[in-house]
């Protein structure tokens, strides 16, 4: 659903304008200052190009374009390239900031040209002059074209006095997690830790969720940002565990019988140096389960491993959190035998009662040689598995509103399962 005209609504709810005060911190500052890291680290390539009226740059987590060229005093033209050869799924990621020349009269025109060298346009341009409050851009200001064969962009821009981010999509990054996961560890029920590095030494951090008066032995894990541009999912994930961590009576009752290890950023090289697809590995890591190649999967392989090697603990439900061009759920056929039994139709069942007027998508197709967290984590443990992705336009609000309510249903169908 594509708002192009209004603002974007907020779709983090409680954590609103904290987290809009992280974002506005992580894109106004250096790749390396956005969040203190491990030294050393390899430093992000980021273009940059100019002319009488503007500056383009692209030196903030996030920020990517393979070539800046001034093509005139109207026009710049961004070379936007995967970060590794195709084939590499069609997630043509870009974000750049443009900052008036001194000399620049406010509201001045300038052209971006978007040209991208594979998969084509995707996502549809957003601006914002904070890193906070953003818009779609306007569809009279956007022109698409095909130049070989593949889909282009030109974006005609209206200045103002400050700098303006230009993004396919609102730019979450590191610091945004730190803040959201700080909030989060305040709750007594939540405990805020590392669950290892990335390949360049980035922390990857864990949130786990339980009762502080128990010790639950079953073990739901929720994983997150294997896709770098893939911005709705993490939205989703937002408000999913912001309803776990809620004082709805669902809630409460849950937490006292399950333990959730939220894992909401697995792949933060591939956020900060702003790739479609990959971490730094040349590899998708939703295509190295099984292998475990890359560092980022490896973590994940122990985490399993370890729940799996603990007899206090049981493992009962792996959810990940994707973007795609539409709502759907991707889960296990019905006729799997998963323990718990009959998650995935009892699950969306209840989230369809719980959003009238929506309609709750399901494809149940499985590959077992798919190399996915979903089927991997299954093949290997037999637990109920599901990929669950929104749209990349789908409206704000109502992807909060899907978060909170299936997480909500998620809770009521394990509390309805039987204990192991």
């Amino acid at each position: 659903m594509r708002n192009r005209r209004g603002a974007i609504n907020g779709g983090i709810a409680r954590h609103a304008l904290s987290l809009g005060a992280a974002v506005a911190a992580a894109v106004h500052l250096p790749a390396t200052a956005a969040q203190p890291l491990p030294q050393p680290l390899a430093a992000p390539a980021k273009a940059g190009c100019e002319n009488s009226r503007v500056r383009l740059d692209t030196g903030f987590p996030t920020g990517a374009a393979a070539r800046c060229e001034t093509v005139s005093e109207r026009e710049l033209t961004i070379t936007l390239a995967p970060e590794d050869a195709p084939p590499i799924n069609c997630s043509a990621w870009y974000a750049f900031r443009l900052t008036p020349q001194p000399e620049a009269k406010r509201g001045t025109k300038v052209k971006v040209t978007l040209d991208y060298t594979a998969c084509g346009h995707r996502y549809w341009p957003k601006t914002s002059s904070d890193g906070v409050n953003w818009k779609a851009m306007p569809k009279k200001d956007v022109t698409l074209f095909e130049r070989r064969g593949i889909k282009q962009a030109q974006l005609n821009i209206a200045l103002g006095s400050g700098p303006l981010f230009v993004a396919g999509q609102e730019i979450i990054a590191p610091s945004t997690y730190d803040h959201w996961l700080t909030e989060s560890a305040r709750h007594p029920d939540a405990v805020r830790a590392t669950l290892g590095k990335s390949a360049e030494g980035r922390i990857i951090e864990q949130l786990t969720i339980t009762s502080a008066a128990a010790a639950p032995r079953e073990q739901v894990v929720l994983i997150g940002r294997q896709h770098p541009p893939e911005i709705t999912g993490a939205l989703a994930m937002f408000a999913f565990v912001d309803t776990i961590l809620s004082d709805d009576p669902v809630a409460k009752a849950y937490r006292a019988r399950f333990s959730t290890i939220v894992v909401p950023m697995l792949n933060p090289d591939g956020v900060v140096r702003g790739h479609w697809r990959h971490g730094t590995g040349g590899l998708d890591l939703n295509r190295d389960w099984g292998p475990f190649t890359q560092p980022e999967t490896q973590l994940m392989q122990k985490l399993l491993a370890d729940i799996d090697a603990d007899p206090a603990r049981k493992l009962r439900l792996l959810l990940d959190f994707h973007s795609t061009q539409k709502d759907v759920v991707y889960t296990l056929p019905d006729a799997k035998i998963t323990d718990p039994p009959g998650f995935a139709a009892g699950w969306l069942a209840r989230y369809q009662d719980r959003m009238p007027g929506y309609k709750v998508e399901r494809d149940s197709s499985h590959n077992p040689g798919l190399p996915t967290a979903k089927s991997w984590v299954y093949e290997a443990y037999r637990v109920p598995t599901a990929t669950f992705e929104l749209g990349d336009e789908t409206d704000r609000k109502l992807v909060a509103r899907i978060g909170k309510q299936a997480a909500l249903a998620m809770m009521e169908t394990m509390l309805a399962t039987p204990a192991p």
